[in-house]
């Protein structure tokens, strides 16, 4: 495993959940910028943010940058779509198939694939992080059962593409706690994605996760976090994640992940696949683009030390 194939997200340019990005953080400039810090490729972002599915496919080939993938909530707890979701995870699958499609024209072949990468949309007032060791908290059994199902439609969906699916464990959701990612794993055929941060604020060892879950892990979200905001921010009581999540994700080497460890136990178990770098960041409204792209460029070097890259590894080369 090198640092060949490194990615960047547009969540990191404060492009998530509420947030639709600084003034100055288009989708062109965000890839550009992650183009001209030495990334392979990106994630997409929230379907249309780069535009319908040719406008997405043009933009990646414009900063020749592979696709990496592209996040898509679910709502398990209610164990079906509405109509409208179902079209709107079909315009995604179209959109990640045109970038996969120009970016076979003329980027490398070697690229590891790009996957819609499925997470729980979770539910309003739902805690977190929650206690790992309160099941009750979960969904039951019947829940649960409906959530299968719905996870086998969008993987057949994704298939119908041509496209891998894998499962994303997400903070202030029902796949949030180790037993719950267990219980994934156990009862379908996904594979999962290893979020450093989500997985230790929720009270996974990232590190221990990648021998615990060993050859289901297809995706990497590396992100670095601190245990001590959550903490802070919930002192007098549970607090909405969206309150305290940004300011919990720091530069790589700033927070709690033990980055050096996990990255030794993927390569220990033949990891092939794309690492994502990402650090959730919350636009304030101003210009913050060069702040945001400062950021990705030093996750960048931190990484490709830790991987001990030879100058020829690098994305590009």
């Amino acid at each position: 495993m090198t640092g060949r194939w490194i990615a960047g997200a547009p969540v990191s340019f404060g492009v998530w959940g509420p947030h639709a990005g600084a003034p100055d953080g288009d989708g062109d400039a965000i890839l550009g910028a992650l183009a001209a810090a030495g990334y392979a490729g990106s994630e997409l972002g929230d379907t249309g943010f780069l535009g319908d599915p040719g406008r997405t496919a043009d933009a990646f080939g414009t900063h020749r940058l592979a696709p990496a993938g592209v996040y898509v909530g679910l709502p398990l707890a209610r164990g079906e779509w509405s109509a409208p979701e179902r079209a709107g995870f079909a315009l995604t699958c179209r959109t990640l198939r045109a970038a996969v499609d120009r970016h076979a024209l003329t980027g490398d072949p070697g690229a590891p694939a790009a996957r819609i990468v499925l997470a729980d949309d979770g539910a309003p007032g739902l805690d977190a992080p929650r206690d790992p060791a309160d099941r009750a908290s979960g969904l039951g059994d019947a829940a649960w059962a409906r959530a299968v199902d719905l996870l086998a439609e969008a993987a057949a969906t994704a298939a119908g593409h041509g496209l891998a699916t894998t499962f994303h464990p997400h903070l202030g959701t029902y796949v949030e706690s180790t037993w719950e990612v267990d219980r994934l794993l156990a009862t379908t055929p996904l594979t999962v994605t290893l979020d450093t941060g989500h997985a230790l604020l929720a009270g996974t060892d990232p590190v221990g996760a990648v021998a615990r879950w060993a050859g289901r892990i297809d995706h990497v979200h590396l992100k670095d976090v601190r245990l001590d905001v959550p903490r802070a921010a919930r002192r007098g009581g549970p607090v909405p994640l969206r309150d305290w999540w940004a300011d919990a994700n720091v530069p790589f080497g700033a927070g709690d992940v033990d980055l050096a460890g996990v990255l030794r136990e993927l390569r220990r178990d033949g990891y092939a696949g794309w690492l994502v770098v990402e650090q959730d960041a919350a636009p304030h409204g101003g210009p913050q683009l060069a702040r945001f792209a400062a950021d990705q460029e030093h996750n960048l070097r931190v990484l490709r030390g830790l991987l001990d890259d030879r100058p020829g590894d690098g994305p590009g080369d």
